[in-house]
């Protein structure tokens, strides 16, 4: 009997194995199958020595990200091999002519969808004071599907400065929103790499640019964020508006923008843009283009209006009107265009210049003065 007993429990541990190995397989198909739910910050990486794989790792147990890696094509290249004859070799020929795409070298093809990201994370390599000519490869083939979006760079070296490596990604994003400064992972600091990325992201805040690339839109007394690229022309911009707020009055045109001119010049960096809705754009350099639906051409791209849909653009733009009377400033309550002071003392406004009776958490105005209830 005992001896039956012990080949019936061995069965049965058979079957309940057999049976948790199906459920788990089909569980794994079922996922498999289920649409993928695209995270909204991309991490895209590059790792020679393993350092950067490193980074990426622990970076990924800190936030929420989908992680790409590129890989060049040619297979088993020592770079830094007599006296780093590969790698050098491949440097010179991007800085030689960096506008052609035969000067980068070859990578594995990518599967990512840009579109679908609102903040990208870009870990390199330094190469000899430079990125990496992997990590250029890929950028310069995907760069400027990157304009507009938050970029941030993570650079690891032995000791090197990293300045040449952040020339290098202006270069290739040309219109991205950079946010904050690089991060340095050498070898001095290696160690601390968790809580280095761990500060680092408590500063980067992933929902917002830093002060000086942003502007805000007022029109008819409410106000919106607009996120700058970096460029000369937002760089210029940026300068005016520390003299003070600029109305300038646009008009609709063709059903998806209001434009009109500014008054004078910025410098330009025009290309064919698939300009979108929310998308603030320089047009024949004295011209500001503000979307709320679609066209391509060729413009310089000042920036994106923050977190409205198309309808709400609509509705603030005053699509299909004259005379619209906008103002840019670096301050979010321009659009407030009167607080009274005298027997409202005491009176609470919203930022759009709305009167609140029972403010809670916000920022709110008292006073003519700015109040952030927490």
């Amino acid at each position: 009997m005992k001896g039956l007993r012990k080949i019936a429990t061995a069965v049965m541990m058979v079957a309940t194995l057999f049976t948790n190995a199906q459920c788990e397989k089909t569980h794994s198909f079922e996922e498999e199958n289920e649409p993928t739910q695209m995270g909204k910050t991309l991490v895209a990486y590059y790792s020679y020595t393993g350092d950067c794989r490193t980074i990426v790792n622990t970076l990924k147990k800190q936030i929420s990200a989908d992680v790409i890696e590129i890989q060049p094509s040619e297979k088993g290249l020592k770079y830094e091999a007599n006296n780093y004859a590969i790698g050098t070799r491949l440097l010179n020929s991007i800085k030689a002519n960096p506008d052609n795409a035969s000067s980068y070298p070859g990578i594995d093809p990518v599967d990512v969808s840009l579109d679908k990201y609102d903040d990208i994370i870009i870990v390199t390599p330094l190469w000899w004071s430079q990125m990496s000519a992997i990590m250029q490869t890929f950028l310069f083939n995907y760069g400027k599907q990157m304009s507009g979006k938050r970029v941030r760079l993570i650079v690891s070296s032995h000791s090197s400065s990293i300045n040449g490596v952040v020339s290098d990604a202006k270069r290739l994003i040309p219109d991205a929103v950079w946010n904050g400064d690089a991060l340095w992972i050498n070898n001095s600091n290696r160690s601390q790499t968790s809580a280095l990325l761990e500060k680092w992201l408590g500063t980067q805040n992933s929902q917002s640019t830093s002060q000086n690339m942003k502007m805000y839109i007022s029109i008819g007394g409410t106000t919106h964020g607009v996120s700058l690229v970096d460029n000369k022309a937002t760089q210029e911009l940026l300068k005016k508006l520390q003299n003070g707020p600029i109305t300038v009055t646009l008009d609709s045109s063709g059903g998806f923008e209001i434009w009109g001119s500014l008054g004078f010049s910025l410098p330009t960096s025009n290309e064919q843009i698939e300009a979108k809705p929310g998308d603030v754009i320089l047009y024949n350099g004295s011209n500001i283009c503000i979307f709320y639906g679609s066209n391509s051409w060729s413009y310089t791209r000042l920036g994106h209006i923050d977190d409205l849909s198309e309808s709400e653009l609509k509705s603030f733009l005053k699509a299909g009107e004259s005379n619209i009377s906008v103002t840019l400033s670096l301050n979010e309550t321009a659009g407030i265009s009167m607080v009274r002071q005298d027997d409202e003392n005491g009176v609470y406004y919203s930022i759009n210049g709305q009167r609140v009776n029972n403010p809670s958490r916000g920022v709110f105005i008292k006073n003519g003065k700015k109040i952030i209830h927490v």
